[in-house]
């Protein structure tokens, strides 16, 4: 077969689909895939963004022989046919989908005369992999590591970037922005997502994932404690700018320091900003003793520290990449300082101290002592 063609909205792009993909390169020397705009539905990304992640996916895996159409106004199975491909590809993963599919069939070849349909069938492990499916894990704490194990890194990395931007608009109430605030506010956007702060390469931790963490931890516990409006506003400015400066190894003033500094000369529009700095600089851990107390700082550490109390494979995939942070350090002289700092935060945790505030103890203390201890016994 020379060419066979593969269609969806791909929003977004699922492994699913691209087990479907991979299949129909084993049956033709050449895959299209058409991506469907339907100007009546209200995609999560917009076609050409779609189009974008769809052919970066395709890059990093090396497939030369697919390309990317979008397809506007048509059928696609009809729009495969005029580009003389008589055959699409489709998968089934279950009797539902057989039973769509087939009157799907039907309609291509005898109501708009397009292509014919080959099936296939996923393997288990994908069975239950849809763009829908993805889009409804977003919301509760975890959900950006769940939707990982589904997508591939392009799709994932546009889908948090968005998350971030809508997060970022909401914070500082976009609507009510006059222009040249507007401007600041996306320029920071920008700054912080970017290659200087968060999405920076190098970063293995300290990078948006723990951005997403974070925030949406904070969204979390204001939900259950009724926080005021303010008070998240202020905690979720903090986190944004918390590790906005993270050299490794540290010169000067802390990292902690530097990023409260670069938030105050942000000139962002919060109503307390020396709050928000207070807050920044509760994150230094080795430092603790010497700040000044803050309402909302055991609040912060919570959300910052959250990370110690999640699940045995989500710890251990944070315990390397913060290894990887600290890449230039030899292998004895990491050890011996990790150790140092673990048992700092189990000497915390035994004192019932590990998380101040009530919501973040009960979720997270007992599972952070059993990640702490673990660790420890590796090194």
């Amino acid at each position: 077969m020379d060419t066979i063609a593969f269609s969806g909205t791909l929003d977004p792009i699922t492994n699913g689909h691209l087990w479907v993909i991979g299949e129909a390169r084993a049956l033709a020397d050449e895959v299209v895939v058409f991506i469907s705009e339907n100007p009546f539905k209200k995609p999560l990304f917009p076609a050409l963004q779609r189009k974008t992640i769809v052919e970066q996916t395709l890059a990093q895996r090396g497939w030369h022989n697919v390309r990317v159409v979008i397809v506007r106004g048509d059928y696609t199975a009809r729009a495969a046919k005029r580009q003389g491909i008589a055959y699409l590809i489709r998968g089934i993963r279950n009797t539902t989908d057989f039973d769509y599919e087939n009157l799907l069939q039907q309609a291509n070849v005898d109501v708009v005369e397009g292509a014919k349909t080959v099936f296939v069938m996923p393997p288990r492990d994908l069975g239950s992999v849809s763009s829908t499916f993805v889009r409804g894990l977003q919301g509760p704490v975890g959900w950006h590591w769940s939707m990982k194990k589904f997508v591939p890194a392009p799709a994932y990395e546009a889908w948090i970037l968005g998350w971030l931007r809508k997060e970022w608009e909401q914070l500082w109430d976009y609507p009510a922005l006059g222009e040249a605030v507007l401007a600041k506010a996306d320029a920071w956007f920008a700054h912080l997502t970017g290659e200087a702060a968060y999405g920076a390469p190098h970063r293995r931790y300290h990078n948006l994932d723990h951005l997403v963490h974070g925030l949406t931890e904070l969204t979390v516990w204001a939900a259950n404690a009724e926080a005021d409006k303010q008070s998240v506003q202020t905690l979720k400015a903090a986190f944004w700018f918390h590790d906005a400066v993270y050299a490794a190894p540290k010169t000067g003033a802390s990292n902690e320091e530097a990023s409260a500094q670069l938030w105050l000369e942000s000139g962002l529009p919060a109503p307390h900003p020396t709050d928000v700095a207070a807050l920044i600089r509760a994150t230094d851990h080795a430092r603790q003793h010497a700040l000044d107390p803050h309402p909302l700082k055991d609040v912060m550490l919570g959300a910052d520290l959250a990370i110690l109390g999640q699940s045995e494979p989500i710890y251990q995939t944070y315990t390397e990449a913060v290894r990887g942070e600290y890449a230039w350090v030899d292998e004895p002289t990491y050890r011996a300082g990790r150790k140092v700092v673990l048992q700092h935060f189990i000497a915390a945790a035994h004192a019932g101290a590990l998380f101040a505030d009530p919501y973040f103890k009960n979720l997270y203390e007992a599972s952070a002592l059993c990640n702490l201890q673990r660790e420890v016994d590796t090194l």
